[in-house]
């Protein structure tokens, strides 16, 4: 991986990688002055957990013109982008827009309910100079750079004391909100553990204290002895509609070897787990024949210095298609009670995926 790193003229970092040295032609641009940013967290009595408040994201770009691609490299510097012409594979900077900021300001007091700075990190990660590809059909070796990078930049995030949890994720589609059209995703870096984080590490520390082994271990020997929900198995990493799938075709990516980190992985296992990432991607979208609405999440261990052996790295996967022209929306019951709602088991979705024929072409 090779790597370099700018600053933009409004002050935001910028970080290009390549399989092969980076180089930039032209100077470094942005499409505007910085944002004035005062992200804000008011804490849920009920739920027990922060909500965060970002007002200023209002104004941020939503679903641009062909001709005017925020996420595109610079051709006309009358009109700059966030990207600079040159040799490069992937590109990662600081949000013009975050949700977290690093200096937030502390806010004014809110009756009602406690009330702090929305202090993190929110990034974007550009994950190919093609406006319109897709991440399934990236090369192999982009693919694998890809594992590189979200490894990377959760070591470097990480080396802030403030923050405590990163999540590289991938929303495809307008109807998961999606506001640019090329391909990318983010990072949020937080100063405290999510939710949903918490709770899993409070599971898999009962189990590792319970078996004395990592949950991981045992859910893969028993996913490969059943061999029902298994959509591919390249040996050091899988694919699975795991048995107690929320979404229909949710199919999780990991490592057959118990790791917290993407950083944790063996060069032949960051290639393994590329290889079913990009399998799993381009058979859900050719499973309708069209892009698979979803939403990626990359689940690695907090990053407050602590070893989290129990911790179950893997990259989930939740599709929004159902079938042609359904959706799968969060409703009365998900959005109501925290509890989903599937309308098909694992295992038949397994199957279905295992028996998608795709062609291997790049985009």
């Amino acid at each position: 991986m090779y790597k370099a790193e700018f600053l933009k003229p409004d002050g935001r970092a910028l970080t290009l990688y390549g399989t092969a040295p980076v180089t930039v032609s032209g100077p470094i641009p942005s499409p505007g002055d910085a944002v004035e940013a005062r992200p804000q967290m008011r804490w849920h009595p009920l739920r027990g957990e922060w909500v965060m408040y970002a007002a200023h994201r209002l104004n941020r770009t939503f679903l641009p013109p062909p001709e005017y691609n925020p996420l595109a490299p610079t051709h006309d510097p009358e009109h700059p982008t966030e990207l600079p012409q040159g040799d490069y594979d992937i590109a990662v900077f600081d949000n013009r827009f975050p949700s977290l900021t690093l200096d937030a300001p502390t806010p004014d007091p809110v009756p009602g309910t406690d009330v702090r700075a929305g202090i993190g990190k929110c990034e974007v990660v550009v994950f190919s100079q093609n406006p319109t590809g897709t991440l399934g059909g990236l090369p192999a070796e982009q693919v694998r750079l890809l594992l590189d990078v979200w490894a990377d930049r959760t070591t470097e995030l990480g080396r802030d004391p403030r923050l405590k949890y990163v999540l590289p994720f991938e929303n495809r589609g307008v109807e998961v909100g999606v506001t640019l059209q090329h391909p990318h995703g983010q990072i949020y870096a937080y100063d405290h553990l999510p939710p949903v984080q918490e709770r899993a590490l409070a599971q898999m520390r009962a189990y590792h204290e319970q078996h004395g082994r990592p949950w991981l271990e045992d859910f893969v020997r028993q996913e490969r002895e059943a061999g029902l929900r298994l959509v591919r198995d390249g040996g050091e990493a899988l694919s699975v509609v795991p048995p107690f799938a929320r979404f229909t075709y949710e199919t999780w990516v990991l490592p057959t070897r118990a790791v917290s980190l993407l950083s944790e992985l063996e060069g032949g296992e960051r290639d393994a787990l590329a290889a079913a990432l990009k399998d799993a991607l381009l058979r859900l979208d050719a499973l309708f024949g069209v892009r698979m609405p979803y939403l990626l999440t990359v689940q690695q261990a907090p990053v407050d210095g602590q070893a989290y052996p129990e911790w179950p790295l893997r990259i989930e996967l939740s599709p929004y298609l159902r079938a042609p022209g359904r959706m799968k929306y969060l409703a009365g019951t998900e959005q109501g009670a925290g509890e989903f709602v599937n309308d098909a088991l694992p295992e038949q979705k397994a199957a279905e995926l295992r028996e998608v024929k795709y062609e291997t072409h790049s985009d």
